[in-house]
């Protein structure tokens, strides 16, 4: 009898950062844990980043660190993306799937700052993004497919004053992750490496779709269909 990938143990990640562009953002929180579903046991280690530059106060209102916060309780961020780099390389290592919610943003964003700290990961994770498969499974269903909503909608745990805490974040992805594959067969089905090829597709295929909806109301609208670590040009 197989064995979904969904109840096997997995990896969960989320970042906070300074802002949305992931070619010149920085790193503020991180967190990654180790969860295996069929022990129901979860393990986490968290960061808190000195980025090195301001953070914006409207970033800080979504997260809750500010600038002056991550000055005086952050480590520098040559230390922290060197040890969240040795932590995802160790769960690639272990067999893990990573799950991310949005997966391109965070895992771009690490990316960069990897380049600007070390060399590259020495292994890439097989990624599942809740996002992408929640657009695929119920892809007409209305409403906002932000993180805190769609847990709502799979009746996951994250309470809007946990929201934007990358620790919850990370594991309520590692939830909705769960869900989505207890709810649908064809999500369940898949081999891990299946599945993370069978989102490439869908994300390249939702962006498009997206994005023809958006030049229909703006025809110079762009979106980006990009996967996790693109390489940076």
């Amino acid at each position: 009898m197989n064995t979904s990938w969904h109840t096997q143990p997995m990896a969960a990640f989320d970042i906070e950062s300074t802002g949305l562009d992931v070619e010149n953002e920085r790193i503020v929180t991180a967190a990654l844990w180790r969860i295996d579903p069929a022990r129901g046991t979860k393990e986490v280690t968290a960061w808190l980043a000195d980025p090195g530059i301001e953070i914006p106060v409207e970033a800080a209102e979504i997260h809750g660190i500010t600038t002056e916060r991550a000055r005086a309780e952050g480590r520098p961020t040559a230390e922290v993306v060197t040890e969240i780099a040795a932590a995802m390389e160790a769960a690639v290592a272990d067999g893990l799937p990573l799950v991310v919610y949005n997966a391109p943003y965070d895992l771009t964003l690490l990316d960069r700052e990897i380049a600007r700290h070390r060399s590259p990961l020495a292994g890439l994770p097989l990624v599942v993004d809740p996002l992408v498969l929640d657009k695929r499974v119920d892809t007409f269903r209305r409403g906002s497919r932000k993180l805190v909503d769609v847990c709502a909608h799979y009746q996951v745990p994250l309470a809007q004053e946990e929201a934007h805490g990358a620790a919850a974040d990370a594991l309520a992805a590692a939830r909705l992750a769960w869900q989505i594959a207890a709810r649908y067969p064809e999500v369940a089905e898949l081999p891990i490496a299946d599945l993370h090829s069978s989102q490439v597709k869908w994300k390249a295929e939702q962006a498009a779709s997206f994005q023809e909806y958006l030049r229909r109301r703006n025809p110079d609208a762009v979106v980006d269909g990009t996967w996790p670590f693109t390489p940076a040009p």
